[in-house]
């Protein structure tokens, strides 16, 4: 993601080998999630407040 040059990308620890998704959220304005197997293709970048707004409702549901 060319705009988000100082991310530090991490996968979930819940992800399969092979089919992986990336997080990056040490910048403070801004999440990126990308596929790790086309790191140079397109990432969505969310607000940190919707990401968390998304998390929040990931485990509520009982999925993470």
């Amino acid at each position: 993601m060319s705009d988000m040059p100082n991310a530090l990308w991490r996968k979930s620890s819940y992800s399969n080998e092979g089919a992986c998704v990336e997080v990056a959220d040490t910048i403070p304005s801004v999440v990126g999630v990308r596929d790790s197997k086309d790191v140079t293709g397109p990432a969505l970048s969310f607000g940190p407040v919707a990401w968390r707004t998304f998390i929040e409702s990931v485990k509520a549901d009982g999925m993470g």
